[in-house]
């Protein structure tokens, strides 16, 4: 199933690149991130309350709250850095490095949580990071 919600995430997130580009037009890029992050938390909050998760809240451990918060200071700079890139440079070129952070994140991945590096994950990332740098210039 969760291949489902992977397929379903990329879907989303190509069109939140297509659909930003065309909305941006003649807005300041943080006033667009901030639009678009309030819909998030809308969205986020009436699942939350939809599902009855809500109820987990009291039970969030110290550590989880700090990593959450951590986490969601790095999307939103990454969606600030996003927005502003996105308003002055072509989408393609713009979401392929943006999305060349699967680089980053199995690299971090490894270093941080001691996640394995096989010969296939190495040779993808290599793929990945040519690929990116070819669509760049």
């Amino acid at each position: 199933m969760w291949i489902v919600y992977a397929l379903l995430a990329a879907v989303f997130a190509a069109l939140t690149s297509v659909l930003a580009k065309i909305g941006i037009e003649n807005v300041n890029s943080h006033l667009a991130t901030a639009i678009r992050t309030v819909v998030v938390l809308v969205l986020a909050w009436l699942i939350v309350w939809m599902t009855g998760a809500h109820q987990g809240v009291k039970v969030i451990s110290t550590k989880s709250w700090v990593f959450l918060c951590l986490s969601g200071a790095a999307t939103g700079l990454s969606w600030l850095c996003f927005y502003k890139a996105l308003q002055i440079g072509d989408v393609s070129r713009v979401t392929a490095i943006d999305k060349s952070s699967l680089v980053l994140t199995i690299l971090f991945a490894a270093m941080f949580l001691g996640e394995p590096l096989s010969a296939k994950v190495v040779i993808g990332v290599l793929l990945i990071t040519i690929g990116t740098l070819i669509m760049m210039f």
